[in-house]
Formats: C-alpha cells, structure tokens, sequence
C-alpha cells in the first residue's frame, strides 16, 4: 500500500511488516525493497543491546528490527542529508523516538559522537556494485545507493568492525556474486562467519547473501540453508512470507 504527494521532494508512504512499520520515502532515486527487511531479520540483539545501522537511508532496517525486537536501541548513519530528514520523520512517525535515532555523517569521516567499540550489532546494506561496474543509474540519488563511492567495501567492513565490541556481530546483505569480496575483508579480522544465501526460487542461484561476523571471536564459518524467496508461480514462500509480513527472524 502507497499514497504519495507530488513534486519536488516527493515521497510516498509505504508499508512495511504487514504494515507495522510506515515508511516515507522519495518517488525518485532508489526504492525500498526487501534486502532491508531480511537484513533487520537476521539481527537477534539481546536486552538493551545497541545497533548500528551504517548507510540507514529512510531507516528501513532499522525500524522494521525495532519492531520486531522493541527491547534494543537502534542507530542509523546516513550521509545524505535529505534521507536523514526522511529517516527521522519514519522514526516520529512510528512512535520510537525513544529508542531509535539517525544523525548524518561519513563512515569515512564518522561523527565524534560515535564512539568506537560501543555497539553489541552492526548491520549494512552498503551499495552493491564496484566502481565502473554497470550501467551508470539514471539519478545521483540511486548511484549513491548502488555503486560505491569513496568509501569501498572494505572500508565498509572495517568501519563496522571498528564500532563493534569485542564478540559483537556485524550483519551485511549484498551480492552473491561478491562474497569472494567480502569474505576477503573479514578473513583474519573476524570469526564465525555465516554465509546465509537467499534463493530466488528452488533450484537457482543465490543472487543474495546476508554475511554475519563475530568481531574477536575464533570459530570455524558456516554456509547456512539460506532461504528460497518464491514459488515457481512468482509468489513469495511461507519462509519469506513469515519475514517479510509477518515480521519474523532469520534463524541464522
């Protein structure tokens, strides 16, 4: 469900979860889908855990896992600063400006306030494509959610390996074809890696992963069953169903 206003600076307003979560977010540049909700599904933060959401957006992931687990405090970074604007009217607009904030800033350039090894989770959606990889996006806006710019993947993971306490979790969805990259980024940096594929139908390649970390931890990774997104028929599956609508967890 969507209803918008037009204009410059337009946004609709979208549902997420079953619509337990409202989400403004700009008719142009790049669109919510479901990589935020899976990511925010396979965080499992504990009582008063903290978390971290670095290039937060309009506050997707953030909000739906606030949902879901109301007993943690989420953070979102986001250096675009009309997303920022949009991700705080989400919070007010959901009714958790207790316990879920968005300030703008770089993870190039993090804000003082910031402090390193303070989060028990951090969780990304960093952009999916390497510098002159792809078509060039029609819109800035969706350039700078799909190709990365200054900051590259790696500066990605050590940022989130920076702001994570020793034996805190660091959660990233990207692409399937890029886990050779991301793997090699973690290795020798952290331990317990699980690789969680998302299938988009029984039988075919993953075309997406969630990558979950443990800072200071040394255990052995696992590839995870993953879960198939749809029925031959195009339908999404009871598993994604049960995530996507009805806000459950990914039992990574």
């Amino acid at each position: 469900m969507s209803e918008g206003r037009e204009g410059a600076g337009a946004v609709t307003e979208d549902h997420l979860l079953g619509g337990r979560v409202r989400l403004r977010q700009p008719v142009a540049g790049a669109r919510v889908a479901i990589d935020p909700v899976f990511l925010a599904a396979a965080v499992a933060p504990g009582p008063n855990h903290q978390v971290l959401d670095i290039g937060c957006g309009v506050g997707a992931a953030m909000l739906c896992l606030a949902a879901r687990v109301p007993h943690c405090r989420v953070v979102g970074l986001e250096m675009q600063r009309d997303l920022v604007h949009i991700a705080g009217d989400n919070v007010i607009l959901n009714g958790m400006t207790g316990r879920v904030s968005v300030m703008t800033g770089d993870l190039l350039q993090p804000p003082p306030r910031l402090s390193p090894g303070s989060f028990d989770h951090v969780m990304a959606n960093p952009p999916y494509l390497a510098q002159g990889q792809g078509s060039e996006p029609a819109t800035a806006e969706k350039a700078a959610a799909t190709i990365e710019g200054d900051a590259d993947l790696g500066d990605w993971v050590r940022f989130a390996l920076m702001m994570i306490r020793a034996k805190g979790s660091l959660h990233f969805i990207h692409r399937a074809d890029r886990i050779d990259a991301l793997l090699a980024q973690l290795a020798g940096r952290a331990g317990e890696i699980t690789v969680f594929p998302l299938w988009p139908g029984q039988g075919q390649p993953a075309t997406r992963i969630i990558v979950r970390a443990r800072k200071q931890v040394a255990a052995p990774a696992r590839l995870a069953p993953g879960l198939v997104l749809h029925e031959p028929d195009g339908r999404f599956t009871e598993a994604a169903e049960a995530v996507l609508r009805g806000g459950a967890a990914l039992a990574l």
